[in-house]
């Protein structure tokens, strides 16, 4: 098994989120989140684009559902025993066989807690799930019982989240080296994508962002890929990806020169910046990082530019993206703690004068304070 933590450190999750259920008051936990069960397990698939879920009951006893394609998969990533497959056929409906397992578990009339925020629970295995479920016990949503642990990280997994900075500060060199009036985005993905996979990195839980020109001032990644002007302005937000740990930044790059509000808006950035590592220390809210942000931006008449978020936890993640919880927008009440990971993005986005400038680092947070994880500069470099 190519388990990536230690059994004493899966041991102590699984203690950790038994007595959260306790708590409250839970009997079992239906997990449909990937996040949940790489963290709870190590079981590592992109088999939850299927109906799968696994369930953990106040016993402590472990149960996969799955499709035939994940037996294997859950045998050699994960501390997972018992597997069972439900059947691919017209109209089947793998909720029946969950029905089966959770007979087995003498739930019948039982409080079972499910994790409805889940890419894996699309509209239609939810109205099945609740239709089997009905009358038999109480459900009750649970999306962010384990999200809440996982929102804390343990040191075992700083060490990867420190070597996703690591190759996050190597593809930046790379962007660097490659981004010149005549290249092709193209030839700055690949081989931005290239040193991270390369230095024994993943595939992140979503593209790369990457536009110029006029795509400079978009916030996702979209298929069109431009060569280079003579002057122009890119930007890119990307993450180095290991153990599905990432750790993101993001700059925009003036290419052949850079225009007085290009500096204007770069320098609004960093001082946003700066001002949003201040605020992010233990015992503050989500909230007032993200308050701070805005007044920043707002008091050097950015306000139209900016964005109503300005970051989000990162760590353990599966496509369709990076983004964690908690969010940071105002009146988050999150208390940040030590062991959170946050991406902090400052973004600008004047349509007026099609002009982008963003500048993203994640940060560790500490006892005393944080911790920038990327080592590169954060000067505005003109190509």
């Amino acid at each position: 098994m190519a388990l990536h933590f230690s059994k004493e450190e899966f041991s102590q999750r699984k203690n950790k989120v038994l007595e959260s259920m306790k708590k409250q008051n839970l009997d079992t936990l239906l997990m449909f989140r990937q996040e949940s069960m790489y963290w709870l397990t190590g079981y590592d698939s992109f088999g939850y684009v299927f109906f799968q879920t696994l369930v953990l009951n106040k016993n402590g006893d472990v149960i996969l559902l799955t499709r035939a394609p994940d037996l294997r998969q859950a045998q050699n990533t994960s501390n997972i025993e018992d597997i069972r497959i439900w059947i691919d056929k017209d109209e089947s409906n793998p909720t029946d066989d969950l029905k089966i397992i959770l007979n087995e578990l003498s739930l019948k009339g039982k409080k079972i807690g499910i994790e409805y925020e889940a890419y894996g629970m699309t509209g239609r295995n939810a109205l099945r799930l609740n239709k089997s479920l009905e009358n038999y016990c109480d459900i009750e949503d649970k999306s962010e019982l384990i999200t809440k642990h996982r929102v804390v990280k343990s040191q075992e997994e700083i060490i990867y989240v420190k070597k996703a900075a690591e190759l996050a500060d190597r593809a930046l060199d790379q962007a660097w080296k490659y981004t010149k009036a005549g290249e092709s985005e193209s030839k700055i993905l690949a081989e931005m994508q290239k040193i991270v996979l390369e230095g024994g990195g993943d595939y992140p839980a979503n593209e790369y962002i990457i536009g110029s020109g006029h795509n400079a001032l978009l916030c996702r990644y979209q298929s069109e890929k431009r060569i280079l002007s003579s002057t122009d302005q890119l930007s890119i937000e990307w993450a180095g990806t290991y153990k599905h740990y990432h750790s993101a930044m993001f700059r925009t790059i003036p290419v052949g020169k850079s225009e007085p509000k290009h500096i204007k808006m770069y320098d609004a950035c960093l001082e946003a910046l700066k001002n949003c590592e201040k605020k992010l220390i233990p015992g503050n809210t989500a909230g007032e990082v993200f308050d701070m942000h805005a007044q920043t931006f707002d008091n050097l008449g950015f306000n139209k530019s900016r964005m109503n978020a300005c970051g989000y936890s990162l760590g353990s993640t599966f496509a369709p993206n990076w983004m964690d919880w908690p969010m940071l927008y105002t009146g988050n009440p999150y208390i940040i703690q030590p062991g959170n990971v946050f991406f902090l993005h400052m973004i600008l986005m004047d349509s007026t004068n099609e002009l982008a400038m963003n500048l993203g680092e994640t940060y560790l947070v500490t006892e005393n304070g944080n911790e920038r994880l990327g080592k590169q500069k954060l000067d505005l470099v003109v190509l």
